[in-house]
């Protein structure tokens, strides 16, 4: 792995980290309430979009660290369309 690569993972180890504490809180208390629907479907659209980008770039950082953070906003999202 180069130094690139290596920035790259970092930078995005470190966004999806910073979203797990909203994760939590929202499967603990089972509420979403505060969030945006409009946001949430933004933000996940735009991650899919840079984890499509970095499959076709074959870029690993990009992919994985995209793909994982737009499956922890699909946690936040389903728990705010069953909480109402």
């Amino acid at each position: 792995m180069d130094a690139t690569m290596l920035i790259g993972f970092c930078a995005g180890l470190l966004t999806t980290v910073s979203f797990l504490p909203q994760v939590i809180r929202t499967l603990r208390t089972r509420s979403a309430h505060d969030f945006s629907a409009l946001m949430l479907i933004l933000l996940f659209a735009g991650l899919t979009l840079w984890f499509v980008y970095g499959a076709l770039r074959d870029d690993a950082a990009i992919v994985a660290t995209n793909g994982f953070t737009a499956a922890l906003v699909a946690v936040i999202g389903a728990t705010k369309m069953r909480s109402g």
